[in-house]
């Protein structure tokens, strides 16, 4: 599927890429987090913004066509660095990182700051869909049942406080190309929200998974 490269690298060539694009993200992320919430007079934007703008075009002399996509090695380990939930090299992410359980549970902690606020103090309702999204696909991959999201089910129990929150999320059954998954996003307090997912093998890698796993359908 278009997106998905498979890439000829070490997994020493990508901690390489990991050790200098993360922290440079991450500089990128506070940048963001600065404009949001500098008072600086306007003589010092205008300095600023001629410098990022700078720095832009300087970046901008070699890079990608399109997208990120996924990234893969021989090996098949994967690298979603664009993506704007877990994304390594998407100043847009968090970024949350997951761990996970084979048995079909993922769970990460994490800080939301200023960049993700919806009502005044509180997390925008649809960073909580996006984040509650990836993670409970990441408990289907994690069970080996990956798939694409078919619906998405949120209950807001109360706001989410910007700062430090956690999300669990956990495979609830399967049938077939078919699983449903649930999750949750906490606070210190407890959960603020709770979400239902069902997740489905998409057509073109059904073929190819039931001819390496044919228990997968089972």
């Amino acid at each position: 599927m278009a997106g998905y490269v498979l890439e000829d690298i070490t997994d020493d060539e990508v901690e390489r890429q990991r050790a200098l694009y993360g922290p440079f993200t991450q500089a990128v992320r506070e940048l963001v987090d600065a404009v949001i919430r500098t008072e600086v007079d306007d003589d010092e934007v205008r300095a600023v913004q001629a410098e990022v703008e700078a720095l832009t075009a300087r970046l901008r002399a070699r890079q990608l066509e399109g997208s990120y996509g996924v990234r893969f090695t021989p090996a098949g380990r994967g690298r979603p660095w664009g993506n704007p939930v877990v994304g390594l090299r998407n100043a847009a992410a968090p970024p949350v990182e997951v761990e996970r359980d084979p048995a079909g549970r993922a769970w990460a902690s994490f800080h939301l700051g200023a960049a993700f606020e919806g009502p005044p103090g509180l997390v925008h309702g649809g960073v909580s869909a996006m984040i509650l999204d990836q993670m409970l696909g990441e408990a289907t991959g994690a069970g080996g049942k990956p798939g694409m999201t078919g619906t998405l089910t949120l209950r807001y129990r109360r706001g989410t406080p910007l700062g430090d929150l956690r999300c669990e999320a956990w495979i609830d059954r399967t049938e077939g190309i078919k699983t449903w998954a649930k999750g949750h996003l906490m606070d210190a307090d407890g959960v603020t929200v709770e979400a239902e997912g069902l997740f489905i093998l998409p057509r073109w890698a059904r073929e190819r998974l039931q001819a390496e796993n044919p228990r997968y359908f089972e």
